[in-house]
């Protein structure tokens, strides 16, 4: 695989959807939302797994480490239920925690919601992939991706995505380009490639 390439780990953490109860919905948002936002080559590579920490751990792990993916994208296990692990899972693995990204998440969902409190997303850096947990409905996943906008197009709150190419950047991964019309990628001048 060319080293342009964005290489995007997707997993879905839920027992009811691994165990086949109903369809998962979050992977299939996330390729659809990929498939419109990114305009630079990527690949994916998707997971659904139950909620336990020990095979989340894992399958971060084995993502970021053997599949070698740049940024991993989970959905699912965030809030505070018992059987809710996903943060605890991501923070064991971490190198570095990167709360801005969690603060942001809250901020948008508090515009729909009340209970955006209670969640607990958070994001990391292992090694050169950034990991980010997610709301596990599409909906919610577009908005916390993209952000808000007025009836006029202008965004009233930044979705994390924006910085989501930049970081990228710091941590050594491919350049990656967005469709400004989904996402505007955000780059200080200086880290902005001449086209």
């Amino acid at each position: 695989m060319p080293k342009d390439t964005l290489r995007i780990g997707l997993v879905s953490i839920s027992d009811r959807a691994s165990s086949g109860d109903y369809v998962d919905k979050g992977v299939p948002a996330l390729r659809d939302w990929f498939e419109r936002a990114l305009t630079s080559p990527w690949q994916m590579e998707s997971r659904l797994i139950p909620d336990e920490q020990a095979v989340i751990e894992r399958t971060l792990i084995e993502l970021c480490d053997v599949a070698g993916c740049d940024l991993v994208l989970t959905t699912g296990g965030t809030g505070p239920a018992p059987r809710d692990v996903t943060p605890e899972a991501t923070v064991a693995v971490a190198d570095k925690v990167m709360p801005g990204f969690g603060e942001q998440m809250r901020q948008i969902s508090l515009r729909f919601v009340p209970t955006a409190i209670l969640s607990r997303q958070v994001a990391v850096i292992r090694g050169r992939c950034l990991i980010i947990n997610l709301p596990g409905q599409p909906k919610s996943i577009q908005e916390t991706l993209e952000g808000l906008k007025d009836a006029a197009g202008a965004s009233v709150v930044d979705g994390i995505f924006a910085a989501v190419p930049y970081c990228i950047d710091l941590i050594g991964g491919p350049y990656v380009e967005t469709d400004p019309a989904v996402v505007k990628a955000f780059r200080p001048k200086s880290a902005i490639r001449p086209e």
